[in-house]
């Protein structure tokens, strides 16, 4: 059953009334947003409880409801020449707050700036009883009561049900550049990340995937238009600094940088017909996972934050001759991914497994915070 709430006073009202809850959003993440923890669940939408509260542009804060579009907010900011720099993915696809802050999704930004649980500083949700709980505040330095909004990062609706949100931000650079650069192989491209990344130049976003023939690295750097092209010079000699360089080499300004990075936000180097799984890892254990991914066909993937996280587009097994099975790779690989798509019908499969894959999630902290928040498991619990 689905239920579409526009008020705190309805959702407390559903919470208490049914013996399990779901939260609907914008259904960017359909793996997300349709894997009901049981049949007879009710299901929240809170596509109606949207909007901005308070946005002191002063303060770099704003406050809005969780079912708020995250491209409403960007166009916000935008005005006052503000921005959100750890780059939410998929706000073309309608990707709402509290879906993000729920997912604990941050796009290639968080490279330098860090992830939505960095810029995430204050909450109110309904837990289990139906009680509004607040945590944090509303100016940055707040740091009294207990930290609820960094435990509601990544949460996947176990906790509570997000209602509203507080938000620090930042002035967006003038102007950004990106040097690109195309590599024979892996190993190639990974000496010179080593070199990009323990270089002295401020980077913005560093992220790599398989192309035509090798691997092509995207480096991104912002700041003033005055200083940017000697930036992008020294940069580019950065890039080839590696011990094999790359066979080549370029820059992109303006409109066609712009391009590059909305479309790596939207995932649009996404086959139509394949699922996507976020996967946490470091850049030493690429080379093994890659060895890994080789045995499965139609694969496609997107390093992001400097080689510490994979955006990881795979077919269904099942379906698909000469596909292992993906929970199977990433427990071999001693990691954990989190369903986002799922293939083909673009939705999760009812089989009780929700959108963990590889590495179970063992942690007693969280399960005690649960049980004190929902003592009676309606959100599903750890």
């Amino acid at each position: 059953m689905v239920e579409a709430v526009s008020t705190v006073a309805e959702i407390q009202e559903g919470v208490r009334t049914a013996g399990r809850v779901h939260v609907l959003g914008g259904g960017s993440k359909p793996a997300l947003s349709t894997n009901c923890p049981a049949s007879d669940a009710l299901a929240l939408n809170l596509s109606g409880l949207s909007g901005v509260v308070e946005y002191q542009a002063d303060e770099y804060t704003f406050t809005a409801r969780a079912g708020t579009p995250v491209a409403d907010v960007e166009a916000m900011l935008a005005e006052r020449g503000q921005y959100l720099p750890f780059d939410p993915p998929f706000a073309a696809r309608g990707a709402t707050l509290g879906g993000t802050v729920a997912a604990g999704l941050s796009g290639s930004g968080r490279y330098r700036y860090g992830g939505v649980r960095d810029f995430l500083i204050g909450m109110r949700f309904v837990d289990g009883r139906g009680q509004e709980v607040r945590g944090g505040g509303a100016v940055v330095k707040n740091a009294a009561g207990f930290d609820f909004p960094k435990l509601f990062v990544g949460s996947l609706g176990r906790l509570g049900v997000l209602t509203e949100l507080t938000f620090k931000v930042f002035p967006q650079p003038p102007a950004f550049a990106t040097v690109t650069a195309d590599f024979d192989s892996l190993t190639d491209l990974l000496s010179s990340l080593h070199a990009v990344t323990g270089g002295q130049i401020d980077l913005h976003a560093v992220d790599f995937g398989p192309s035509d023939g090798g691997w092509t690295l995207w480096v991104r750097i912002g700041g003033l238009d005055a200083t940017l092209e000697q930036r992008v010079q020294a940069l580019r000699a950065l890039v080839s600094a590696g011990e094999n360089a790359p066979r080549s080499i370029d820059a992109l300004l303006g409109r066609d940088e712009d391009d590059l990075w909305q479309q790596t936000r939207a995932m649009a180097w996404l086959p139509e017909d394949v699922g996507l799984v976020r996967v946490p890892l470091t850049p030493r254990r690429i080379t093994a996972l890659e060895e890994a991914l080789s045995t499965g066909e139609g694969a496609a993937r997107r390093y992001s934050v400097g080689g510490n996280l994979l955006w990881l587009g795979w077919p269904n097994g099942d379906a698909t001759a000469g596909t292992p099975n993906l929970n199977d790779l990433l427990l071999s690989q001693d990691l954990r991914g989190i369903q986002l798509i799922s293939p083909a019908q673009k939705h999760s499969p009812d089989d009780g497994k929700g959108p963990v894959l590889g590495k179970p999630l063992q942690n007693p902290f969280l399960r005690r915070v649960a049980a004190s928040l929902d003592p009676a498991g309606k959100f599903g619990g750890y």
